[in-house]
């Protein structure tokens, strides 16, 4: 058996110890076999395009009688090809690198954020009007690609502690750097018009100056990383085997995380963040182990992986256009497939992890005893802080009123100005208010079920589900009504809940499985929006970024019934059940033993989240960290016990989407942040400190 599709073990390595016999015979043949391949797939994707030239007339241009083909094929398949080959070739190094360096089989450029450093580095400068050349533009995306892989490789304790550690710590860090990305985007749409496709990895080339920039770069740090195969090897052994044989352990990890992300950076500067393709190309080569003896060995893994890689971003890229059509290849970013293909295969990859790591305790594990005044003065505090974010909420905007005026505006007695302003304010207060209400229960569910501290509603899939089945809706049939709108965001959300819980109950449902398959599905969700977006209107991203941002503009009275309805019937259930998630929190056995139907109540627990999640989506979008931050503070402020955390929880998590959407109309009206991008700022460095303080648990025994 393949050590990826074994049982992790606490401390080992994710792959095969790269010192087993070599069988030259097959290791050269595998190599035949994968460069017949992508000769194939090379010959095939020159064949594609917008235009009429095919096949025929490039066998013609052999002899030389057909200048419209050349023409083509120097102006744009050859570019195209060529970007292709190089970004293949860059990730596929990286991935098998940054997977060997962590060993752990699930670390990538994109599940340590490098992709969404590079990315923002990039939009950063693209929206203040700066326009710079490849290198110089490599050079920034380096930086801001190394900050961020840096950054998880520190809180996830190497990415060796648990492979759950490093998906939530690169998520987290990643969505916050992809909502820094969004809000350039949004407040300089002109400056970044086309960069959201491009954003999701887009192999389209005006010429080939970009390419003969970056090839030297790509093609110095493969030489390099090939070089250091042999110290990689002996570096896989473990960090004592390593240093009693002479090597130079970290001088070694710099260096080999230098070049990764250097090509990483160069990917990214050249085609845009092509997702997965890091994670999947040296997952395949190690699943050859068997077959092919040797293959772990990094001279044999890298380059493999190298021409995987290209296979992965060539074949998804032959596939697009062969399905869609050529005109695809230009609309469609490559990486909506690769992404696409990198989900499957990550939930394949989970449904196979076996691990139980220090994320997977109770997470109120660590919390005080608070005594039943100390408890009601929290409750009071909070519910204070709750009516001042209201009040606030109706007091602030483009258009400041006063608190006579809104007392005015209950009696009927304002004026037609102050009227209209209110009138459009109070469904967005009232959005905020009864969102972040509904996103704190369903994280205090989702956390108890899970086992999990730093789960959240958002990466169990279940805001991609609500959000494919809005803007699918937004897109194809725009004047459907606010029942219709909610009503395909929730009905998105329960498929992707039901496709997430069924998929983690193979051998039992594991929390630690249930977190990554979520992170696939919600990955494959983004990548079937990005879809839907790039085919339908790829010149007019402002509106769905804004949603998927989520934001309370436009928000009328209608749209917010619905949460207020799932409150109404979930929040009940939930207090009801408060002494079952108190069990469910510790371990399976103990609610066993005390007669709690764990399946039925799990499955009760989840679907209450879902519901209440795909309400708060359809009605304010997507809005991340929510149901992290609030149960987490609230159980830091009152203790574990359900009964106590639930209702402070409610109240925080209202006051703090609540105060998000007010900063966000306020600070730099007219022009708008949407709320989820403030509340990802808020909720990040609030997620660093959580993931930092529990590094300790991490490192020591299991």
């Amino acid at each position: 058996m393949s050590q990826l599709s074994a049982p992790v073990r606490s401390g080992s390595a994710t792959q095969p110890t790269p010192t087993g016999p070599l069988a030259p015979t097959r290791v050269v043949t595998a190599f035949v076999v994968a460069t017949a391949l992508l000769l194939v797939v090379t010959a095939v994707h020159l064949t594609q395009g917008t235009s009429t030239v095919g096949a025929l007339d490039l066998l013609r241009l052999l002899t030389g009688s057909d200048d419209e083909a050349a023409r083509v094929l120097v102006a744009s398949r050859i570019p195209r090809m060529l970007a292709g080959l190089a970004v293949g070739v860059a990730l596929g190094f990286a991935g098998a690198a940054l997977q060997s360096l962590a060993r752990n089989p699930l670390a990538s450029p994109d599940t340590l954020a490098v992709n969404a450093g590079a990315h923002l580095a990039i939009v950063g400068v693209a929206a203040f009007g700066i326009s710079l050349p490849a290198l110089p533009a490599g050079g920034l995306a380096f930086c801001g690609g190394l900050v961020a892989a840096g950054l998880v490789m520190a809180l996830a304790t190497g990415g060796q502690a648990a492979t759950t550690r490093l998906i939530l710590a690169g998520s987290a860090t990643a969505l916050a750097l992809n909502s820094f990305t969004m809000l350039l985007m949004l407040l300089f749409e002109q400056a970044t018009i086309g960069l959201f496709a491009w954003g999701n990895g887009s192999l389209v080339q005006a010429d080939l100056t970009a390419f003969t920039q970056l090839a030297p770069v790509i093609g110095i740090a493969v030489a390099l990383l090939v070089a250091l195969g042999h110290r990689m090897d002996v570096l896989a052994l473990g960090d004592d085997t390593a240093t009693v044989l002479g090597l130079d352990v970290r001088r070694t990890r710099l260096v080999v995380i230098l070049l990764a992300v250097l090509l990483s950076a160069a990917a990214v500067t050249l085609a845009g963040p092509i997702g997965f393709v890091g994670l999947c190309a040296p997952v395949i080569v190690r699943l050859l182990g068997r077959m092919v003896p040797g293959v772990h060995r990094h001279r044999v893994l890298l380059p493999l992986s190298g021409i995987v890689g290209v296979l992965i971003v060539l074949g998804s890229d032959v596939l697009l256009r062969a399905v869609l059509g050529g005109q695809a290849g230009v609309d469609v970013p490559t990486g909506v497939v690769t992404t696409l293909f990198g989900a499957v295969l990550m939930v394949w990859l989970a449904r196979r992890y076996r691990d139980a790591g220090p994320t997977r305790r109770p997470p109120g594990g660590h919390a005080a005893v608070r005594s039943r005044s100390f408890h009601l003065g929290v409750v009071a505090t909070a519910a204070a802080v709750t009516v001042g974010a209201v009040v606030l909420g109706m007091l602030a905007g483009d258009t400041w009123v006063l608190l006579g005026d809104v007392v005015n505006w209950v009696q009927g007695r304002t004026g037609p100005a102050y009227t209209f302003v209110l009138d459009q304010r109070w469904p967005r207060v009232a959005a905020a208010l009864l969102a972040g209400a509904a996103l704190a229960v369903a994280g205090t569910t989702v956390q108890a079920v899970c086992r999990n501290p730093l789960a959240e509603p958002g990466i169990l899939g279940i805001t991609g589900g609500a959000g494919i089945g809005a803007v699918a809706l937004l897109t194809f049939v725009p004047l459907a009504g606010v029942a219709a709108i909610s009503g395909a965001a929730g009905l998105g959300a329960l498929l992707a809940f039901a496709l997430v819980y069924g998929l983690a109950r193979y051998g039992g449902l594991s929390s630690d499985r249930l977190v990554l398959i979520g992170f696939g599905v919600w990955q494959g969700g983004t990548a079937v929006i990005t879809f839907i977006i790039v085919t339908s209107d790829p010149w007019n991203t402002g509106k769905a970024l804004t949603w998927l941002s989520g934001s309370t503009y436009g928000r009328t009275g209608p749209q917010v019934l619905p949460v207020a309805i799932a409150l109404l019937l979930s929040i009940p259930a939930v207090v009801a059940a408060r002494r079952e998630l108190d069990l469910l929190s510790l371990d399976d056995d103990t609610p066993r033993v005390l007669g709690v139907r764990l399946e039925r109540t799990r499955l009760l627990a989840l679907g209450a989240a879902a519901l209440l999640t795909s309400t708060a989506v359809s009605a304010v979008g997507v809005i991340g960290f929510v149901g992290l931050v609030a149960p987490h503070a609230a159980r830091a402020l009152v203790g574990g016990r359900h009964s106590r955390v639930l209702p402070v929880a409610v109240l925080l998590g209202a006051a703090l989407v609540s105060l998000a959407d007010t900063l966000g109309r306020t600070v730099i009206a007219p022009a708008q942040v949407p709320a989820g991008l403030v509340t990802a700022m808020i909720g990040t460095p609030y997620f660093v400190w959580l993931l930092w303080r529990s590094r300790g648990a991490a490192t020591g025994p299991r």
